[in-house]
């Protein structure tokens, strides 16, 4: 299934790989054509059929999963684009990142300006890519909670990373997420105040939900 939402700035497709396997998103410059695809999950003939008549000048990838990389090595090898990645996650990606992204890094796409947010806590080196009011997140947030966390600290670290880097964008910034359905960032910052509000446990981890922990 590939979604397809359109605003003045960007062409977005929603490329979704089937069961069990983590979306990835093609984001196209109407302008000038250029596109970056971020994140290779699936199998990679699936994926290069809907990317391959595309100008896609990069692939980006938020973290390391398996889930995430799936497609990456054939992908990568038939495109023959650079590919984009956080050094700490760099062991785990089937190639090697051509470009090594940190927090705070900018990229163009056409007319586009990717911003690049560093936010550890699923893995060392997750990273999330905001376009405009489209913030692209992999695994570190999701409808009502963050990613999978492997242990208290963890989780410790990626409810700063939400709390300090994604809950300073504006309200109205569309989240979309490593799997499943969007989201609006203004709801998930008032589902996480209700969870700061309460007492709960203060040694969380794995799948946690702001409403039910």
């Amino acid at each position: 299934m590939v979604i397809f939402t359109e605003d003045k700035s960007i062409h977005l497709q929603t490329l979704d790989a089937g069961a069990m396997w983590a979306s990835a998103y093609l984001v196209t410059c109407p302008e000038t054509n250029e596109s970056v695809l971020i994140d290779a999950p699936g199998k990679p003939e699936k994926l290069l059929e809907q990317v391959r008549n595309k100008n896609v000048k990069y692939i980006l990838m938020t973290h390391n999963h398996s889930d995430h990389i799936g497609a990456l090595q054939v992908v990568h090898a038939e495109l023959k684009i650079p590919v984009g990645g956080h050094a700490a996650d760099a062991p785990k990606y089937p190639v090697a990142l051509a470009l090594e992204l940190n927090d705070g890094d900018t990229l163009t796409c056409g007319q586009n300006q990717i911003r690049v947010l560093h936010t550890p806590g699923h893995t060392d080196g997750s990273l999330c890519f905001l376009i405009g009011k489209h913030l692209f997140v992999g695994d570190t947030l999701f409808p009502g909670g963050p990613g999978y966390t492997a242990s208290p600290d963890d989780f410790e670290e990626i409810v700063s990373s939400i709390t300090r880097k994604l809950f300073s964008l504006p309200d109205d910034t569309i989240v979309y997420p490593g799997h499943g359905a969007s989201t609006i960032l203004g709801k998930e910052k008032d589902a996480y105040k209700a969870f700061a509000a309460r007492t709960h446990n203060t040694r969380l981890s794995g799948d946690v939900l702001w409403l039910k922990s």
